[in-house]
């Protein structure tokens, strides 16, 4: 079992940065594939970026150049720095946890490839 706690959200003008972390429990960090979702008022819950156990990252094409994600497996935590923040990337930030070793780029945008799930952290950018 893994627990996700995130931290780091709030409110910042468009333009501004802010910086998320997830910290899990566990002591098999290192073997999970870690992601960030979100979810907008009246929207689906989306992917937005992701780094899997061997250090590759995937980013939704509406983040690429501005979110970049990290990860400190001393720690079992992962970072996502948030740059360039438009009002469109206000939503509630969820962090998730996947066990699967070997997987193509395309699952990972499906909720069905993750395994848990944070309570979320609400990140609001203003205009």
């Amino acid at each position: 079992q893994v627990q996700l706690v995130e931290s780091g959200g709030g409110l910042v003008q468009a333009g501004g940065s802010l910086r998320l972390s997830c910290a899990a429990s566990g002591r098999t960090f290192s073997s999970y594939t870690m992601g960030w979702f979100r979810q907008a008022p009246g929207k689906e819950r989306e992917f937005v970026a992701a780094i899997s156990w061997s250090g590759n990252i995937y980013n939704a094409d509406s983040v690429k150049g501005r979110f970049t994600l990290s990860r400190d497996n001393a720690k079992n935590t992962v970072y996502m720095q948030m740059n360039s923040l438009k009002p469109e990337d206000t939503a509630v930030y969820y962090c998730a946890a996947g066990s699967t070793t070997y997987f193509s780029s395309s699952s990972l945008y499906s909720q069905a490839f993750w395994h848990y799930w944070g309570q979320g952290t609400q990140v609001t950018v203003s205009s």
